[in-house]
């Protein structure tokens, strides 16, 4: 019996021909979000806040996180509710009394030390100098714009994409099939020849092939999902799938 890794190389194999425009999420998928944060956090809670114990906010704040970036998807909150409610509530979860102020000071500071930590999940520049002698790539990014490109200047990403799509230039964010289209068309590329590559099942996964274009899960956690859905666990499997 195939693994899941087999299947994926299967679904591709006739596939890959046609493909021309390789779309990457950033977040989660080539920035390794969840080391960094931890590191922006620390060097915050070190010189300001000694009494938080980084590890014990980060295991809160970390699925707080992910559910105000889904609300935040689908317009159900603002940029300004998601920054402030990642944090207050975590703070609340670990029973730290915290004043309004702090909390924007912390916000700020956290956007603005963020892109100082570079890590990317492994193997991402090797593997994306494979992929650029090969295909045309590109980013497609929820995250805010500013903070964005300081991320793909400083991890020395930049060179490597043709183009880069943010939800502010589109006016929409990914899964909203507005953002795959803006992109598509500033790529000059069609649905058809493009697939998009992401750690997000709603937001990449699912959005892109709502949109009409193929896609690609990015799962380094192994969560199970249906085994109709192509999936690589590593950034190293797409030098054997593409």
């Amino acid at each position: 019996m195939k693994n899941l890794y087999e299947i994926c190389i299967d679904k591709f194999t006739t596939l890959k021909d046609q493909i021309s425009h390789i779309f990457f999420d950033l977040d989660h998928t080539l920035w390794d979000f969840d080391k960094n944060s931890v590191l922006a956090f620390d060097k915050i809670f070190n010189s300001d806040f000694p009494q938080v114990n980084t590890k014990r906010f980060i295991e809160h704040y970390v699925p707080i996180n992910q559910a105000c970036w889904k609300l935040f998807q689908v317009d159900a909150i603002s940029h300004e509710e998601l920054r402030y409610r990642r944090l207050k509530d975590s703070f609340e979860a670990i029973n730290i009394a915290i004043s309004d102020a702090e909390i924007d000071q912390i916000s700020e500071d956290y956007i603005r030390f963020l892109p100082d930590f570079n890590h990317l999940f492994e193997d991402a520049l090797d593997v994306l100098a494979y992929l650029k002698d090969r295909y045309e790539l590109h980013i497609i990014t929820n995250g805010f714009a500013e903070v964005q490109f300081k991320k793909i200047a400083n991890s020395k990403l930049e060179p490597y994409f043709k183009t880069i799509t943010n939800s502010e230039m589109a006016g929409a964010k990914k899964p909203n099939p507005i953002i795959f289209q803006h992109a598509l068309d500033k790529a000059n590329a069609s649905k058809t020849e493009s697939i998009m590559i992401g750690d997000s099942m709603e937001a990449d996964v699912i959005g892109a092939l709502d949109f009409g274009i193929k896609a690609l899960f990015f799962n380094p956690n192994r969560i199970e999902i249906s085994e109709s859905i192509p999936q690589i666990t590593t950034l190293a499997a797409l030098k054997s799938i593409f």
